[in-house]
């Protein structure tokens, strides 16, 4: 190559920087993104990421600028079938459990469904798209520097984060939470902050979704690569010249059944990094012989590099409750936009319009129509049944259908009650057993009924009234849900309805699991692992507790 096309050449490198662009082929992939099965069998860089999730995109991004970063993801990309993560697919994204799927469905011990994401973007890809970001003082109790947390906030703001348009089911349900007493009306707001507010989307107002991996436009092409569907099986540790275990080399396997080695050059300062998840990152943990030794032992993981007791302990979902308001006139399809935060930390979210498959909408309401108790009143339940009759007739159509009515839900804040995961066995790929104990501690359970009566609130005010059939009552919405099969739990017949008991019983995930590598615990405040040198982690798998009350936002930012 000559003088002159050399200059050229980083000239031109330059400016895609600068303006944001990124080495793209024409289907709009980042060049420096490839099928593991490309990879060469050993090869060494000066930062290993173990998983291209919502952390670890910005992670990368930024190492990028400085090192040699290899970006090793088990799921695919994003970019082959873009208009999959449109809001419009939402549900049917999240949903969808094939063995290339973006989601991985599991069932925890509690008998509840979850959602691990599976694709480069992470949750990002799949979720919700709600964006806020963490309050000042969970930032205060993580001992994070102010200043950076709000450029970190702000780099991933300037690439993903949209204001959404407010139309009238979400206007309704806002003003129907002020109605409800959660106020002041915060307007439109990026902060954590008590009352009703409106915040960020990372949909842009034509539906479509821009996730983590976006911020891959930020990487320096010539520094990064990135492997997808690259299952990696363990890390390797080294004692030589060292104190204290090290880690030194990653193992993965490719689509093919290759198995590959991506060493850390030889630095001092480099580092592996789990980026994995609260769910991949303990586990990879522990397959690489680095948890519980008397569990490690059980499933012959050898050789035990560090007896680390907490690994995969203090994890936690966040419980979810949802009632469904059928309407009795057209509603848009909106995610979360509007969330109530209330003082008793319970939030109060919705959505609208959802659009389902054929085959996941009939499974969702099979045998609703047996749905009410002998208490219901005729009117009311030939109200809500002739509106799920009318729903089912056109399923017959094996057509997408957008369920016309919302969702309004509440989440706990913290949880108070903690779980714990396992192996299963030895497989990256499988998902390990994990038990989130919902509602094991009382004031998880306290802050349900609160919340539950907030939403309740809502339902009845007066401007929510035009999107909830006349004459139905809030009750009855309660019983809708006892009615459908969302979790695997033994459902409690009393003769007296009881919201602590629905609390329990209709719990749901709304997919902010965290824990199971937590600071203090596992990892320092610098978030390496405690007792070995060069391996952090990064994830949301490192929190004491969810941020906010969406995470995505704090993920990025911590991984920034």
């Amino acid at each position: 190559m000559t003088i002159i096309s050399c200059i050229f050449r980083n000239i031109l490198v330059a400016i895609l920087i600068l303006s944001g662009s990124c080495y793209c082929d024409k289907a709009g992939h980042y060049t420096f993104m490839k099928d593991a099965t490309l990879a060469p069998k050993h090869a060494r860089f000066d930062y290993i990421i173990i998983g291209g999730g919502t952390a670890g995109c910005a992670l990368a991004a930024t190492l990028s600028q400085n090192a040699s970063v290899l970006v090793l993801e088990r799921g695919g990309s994003p970019y082959d079938n873009p208009t999959a993560s449109d809001i419009g697919n939402f549900a049917n994204t999240l949903f969808n459990n094939t063995p290339n799927s973006w989601s991985q469905h599991f069932i925890s011990e509690d008998g509840v469904y979850n959602t691990r994401p599976r694709v480069l973007g992470g949750g990002s890809v799949i979720n919700g798209g709600f964006y806020t970001r963490a309050g000042d003082d969970y930032v205060d109790e993580a001992e994070w520097e102010m200043e950076e947390v709000e450029a970190s906030y702000q780099w991933v703001e300037k690439k993903l984060v949209f204001k959404p348009q407010v139309m009238g089911w979400q206007s309704a349900f806002k003003d129907g939470l002020l109605e409800a007493g959660e106020f002041p009306d915060n307007g439109f707001t990026y902060d954590h902050i008590y009352g009703t507010k409106i915040g960020g989307t990372i949909f842009d107002h034509a539906g479509h979704r821009h996730t983590a991996a976006n911020l891959l436009e930020y990487a320096d092409p010539e520094a990064i690569v990135v492997y997808l569907h690259a299952y990696v099986h363990k890390i390797l540790f080294t004692t030589k010249g060292s104190q204290k275990p090290k880690a030194y080399e990653v193992i993965f396997e490719d689509a093919n059944g290759m198995f590959h080695k991506a060493e850390l050059a030889n630095n001092a300062m480099n580092e592996v990094i789990l980026s994995a998840g609260a769910m991949g990152s303990p586990q990879l943990l522990m397959l690489s012989g680095v948890g519980p030794a008397a569990h490690l032992a059980a499933h012959g993981v050898n050789p035990l590099v560090l007896d680390h007791p907490m690994v995969g302990h203090e994890i936690a979902d966040n419980p979810m409750n949802v009632v469904f308001i059928p309407s009795p006139q057209p509603v848009e399809v909106s995610l979360i936009q509007t969330v109530g935060i209330t003082k008793f930390d319970s939030y109060i979210e919705g959505g609208s319009g959802l659009s389902l498959s054929f085959d996941l909408t009939r499974r969702f309401f099979d045998g609703v129509l047996n749905l009410f108790n002998e208490t219901s009143r005729t009117t009311s339940r030939n109200i809500l049944t002739h509106s799920i009759e009318v729903l089912l007739k056109s399923l017959d159509l094996g057509l997408d259908v957008m369920i016309n009515g919302g969702l309004i839900v509440q989440k706990i804040d913290g949880p108070a009650s903690k779980g714990h995961m396992e192996l299963r066995n030895t497989d990256p790929r499988d998902n390990p057993s994990v038990t989130f104990n919902y509602y094991q501690e009382p004031e998880d359970l306290n802050k349900c009924v609160k919340g539950l009566n907030t939403v309740i609130q809502t339902i009845n005010s007066k401007a929510f009234s035009k999107y909830k059939y006349p004459g139905v009552t809030a009750r009855e919405l309660l019983n809708l849900m006892l009615g459908l099969p969302i979790n695997l739990r033994t459902r409690h017949v009393t003769s007296t309805f009881n919201l602590t008991q629905f609390c329990i019983d209709t719990v749901m995930s709304i997919w902010h699991y965290h824990g199971g590598c937590q600071v203090g615990r596992v990892v320092d405040k610098n978030y390496k692992v405690i007792g070995i040198d060069s391996l952090r982690v990064i994830d949301g798998s490192t929190f004491l507790k969810s941020p906010g009350t969406n995470p995505q936002a704090t993920v990025m930012m911590l991984g920034r």
